[in-house]
C-alpha cells in the first residue's frame, strides 16, 4: 500500500468510540476533571498497595454518567478494567512497559496512549502499532509533555505531527493547569485530558475554551435534532464572547471619535464592513448580513450612550 493510501486508510478510521463519546470527530472532548465528557481514575496511584477490593471500589466511584477509563497498576487489574470500565489508559510512566501495554491492548477497549516525554515521535507511534497488531484500532494519543517542577507542557507541534502521521485522534494532556487549552484546541487537539484532581475553576476553564475556540474552528455534521441544537449552543457560546468584545471596542471608538453616538455613524465604514463580512460568509451574503449588522451596531451605540448617562444619573 502507498503512503497517500496509507493516510487515507489511517483518515478513514480517525474516530474512537469511548462509551457514548466520539473522540475525534465533532466537537473537542474533556476527559477528568469536575464536568468531564468522560473521567478517568488511575490505580496506579496506589501501587503495591491497593488490594483487588480498593481497585474494584476505586472503579465503582468512578461509574455514573458518562464513560470511564481506567489506568491499570498491573495487569491483575485487567479482568476488572474489562468488566467495570469503558476504556483504558496508558499512563507515560509506563508506556514502555511492553508486556503491560500489549496486554491492555488485548482487552478490546479503546485506549488512551500517554506519550512519555523521554520518548520520541517514533518511539510513541511505534508503541500505538503495537496494540494495533493486538487487534486494536480504538487508539487515542495523548501528549503531555514536562516543563520545569514536572508541570504538563504538551509540545503541540509534536502532537498535531502525530495526529496527520497516525490518522488517530490526539489529545493534549493538562494536568492541572488549564493555560494552554485553548492553544491546544487551536492546534487541531481532539480533546484535552485533565487531572481527576483539577478544580472546579479550572476545569471550567478548559470546557469555556474547548467550546469557544473548538466552535471557530472545527466543522461538526450533526446527525440528529439534539446534536445539531449542542452545535448551535457551542456557536453562539461564541457569538456572546465576540459580541461583547466588539460592544467594548464600539464603545472606546464612540470616547475618541469627535462626534459620538448615532450622530457619528459612518454609513461609508459600515457598507465596507458589510462586504468584508459577506467575503467570508457568503452563503449569507450582503442582504442578510447588513440587518444583522445594523442591530450590532445600534445595540453598542445604545450601550456607549447609556454608560456616558450613568456619571450624570448619580449626581
Amino acid at each position: 500500500m502507498s503512503s497517500t493510501a496509507q493516510r487515507a486508510a489511517h483518515t478513514e478510521r480517525a474516530t474512537v468510540r469511548l462509551g457514548t463519546l466520539t473522540v475525534g470527530a465533532g466537537p473537542a472532548v474533556v476527559i477528568g476533571g469536575p464536568g468531564a465528557d468522560a473521567r478517568w481514575i488511575s490505580l496506579r496511584d496506589h501501587r503495591g498497595g491497593v488490594s483487588a477490593h480498593g481497585a474494584e471500589e476505586s472503579v465503582a466511584r468512578a461509574q455514573g454518567a458518562g464513560p470511564v477509563l481506567v489506568e491499570p497498576s498491573c495487569e491483575g487489574d485487567l479482568p476488572l478494567i474489562a468488566e467495570r470500565a469503558d476504556g483504558t489508559v496508558v499512563g507515560a510512566a509506563w508506556m514502555r512497559d511492553s508486556g503491560l501495554v500489549r496486554a491492555t491492548a488485548g482487552l478490546g477497549l479503546p485506549m488512551l496512549l500517554q506519550r512519555d516525554p523521554s520518548a520520541t515521535l517514533e518511539e510513541w507511534l511505534e508503541v500505538a502499532g503495537h496494540c494495533a497488531a493486538e487487534g486494536n484500532e480504538g487508539i487515542v494519543l495523548c501528549e503531555g509533555g514536562r516543563g520545569p517542577l514536572g508541570v504538563a507542557a504538551p509540545d503541540l507541534a509534536l502532537m498535531l505531527t502525530a495526529r496527520e502521521r497516525s490518522g488517530r485522534p490526539v489529545l493534549a494532556g493538562l494536568g492541572t493547569d488549564p493555560v494552554l487549552a485553548a492553544a491546544a484546541i487551536a492546534a487541531g487537539a481532539d480533546g484535552l485530558l485533565l487531572d481527576p484532581s483539577a478544580s472546579d475553576r479550572d476545569a471550567l476553564a478548559a470546557h469555556e475554551a474547548v467550546k469557544i475556540v473548538g466552535a471557530l474552528i472545527r466543522r461538526e455534521s450533526p446527525d440528529s435534532v439534539p446534536a445539531a441544537r449542542e452545535a448551535i449552543d457551542r456557536v453562539d457560546a461564541a457569538l456572546a464572547v465576540l459580541l461583547e468584545r466588539r460592544a467594548e471596542l464600539a464603545g472606546t471608538i464612540q470616547r475618541l471619535k469627535p462626534v459620538g453616538g448615532f450622530a457619528g455613524r459612518d454609513p461609508d465604514r459600515e457598507r465596507r464592513l458589510v462586504a468584508e463580512m459577506a467575503r467570508r460568509a457568503p452563503v449569507l451574503g450582503e442582504t442578510r448580513l447588513a440587518p444583522i449588522m445594523n442591530a450590532v451596531i445600534e445595540a453598542g451605540l445604545h450601550l456607549a450612550e447609556e454608560r456616558r448617562a450613568a456619571p450624570r444619573d448619580r449626581r
